[in-house]
This record gives structure tokens, sequence and C-alpha cells, in this order.
């Protein structure tokens, strides 16, 4: 799922060479518009609701921890935490 602006034919070109399905809609001003999976694309706020959730905690946020490992431990601990509320 991606904004209307990830809708270029080379990134779909891209996503149907890697049998990838997407749901991206066409911009309001495109020559030859697509078909897109509305529902799908409705379910996308949860994504974006989710990240927004994740990034109150500050140390996701702002990433304080250098190390990759320490940082992905800290977002698997804030997702649990969020999971669990």
């Amino acid at each position: 799922m991606g904004d209307k602006a990830y809708g270029s034919k080379a990134i779909r070109d891209y996503l149907e060479e890697n049998r990838v399905s997407y749901a991206i809609p066409p911009k309001s001003n495109t020559v030859e518009p697509w078909e897109c999976d509305w529902w799908q694309y409705k379910e996308r706020h949860l994504v974006e609701r989710f990240f927004n959730k994740l990034k109150h905690f500050r140390r996701v946020a702002t990433r304080y921890d250098k190390l990759i490992s320490r940082f992905q431990t800290f977002v698997y601990l804030a997702c649990v935490m969020l999971l669990v509320k």
C-alpha cells in the first residue's frame, strides 16, 4: 500500500516484476489510470496509526541508540507494550 506519490510507472513495473500486489491509487491528473483495490487501500490507516503510536516512545522517535541491535530491541519492546496495552 502506498500513497499516490508512489504510483509512477517505474515503481508499479518493479512491483509487478517481483510479483507483488499493490494498492496505490492513481493521481487525479493521470492520463491512464489503473485499477486500485480501495478496500485494501483503506486498511492503510491501521499501519499509519500503529507507527504514530510507536513514535510516542521518545527513544524510538529520536533514535538515541547507536547500535542497530539495541534500537531494534527497543522497537520490539515498544511494540509489545503497545499490543499488551
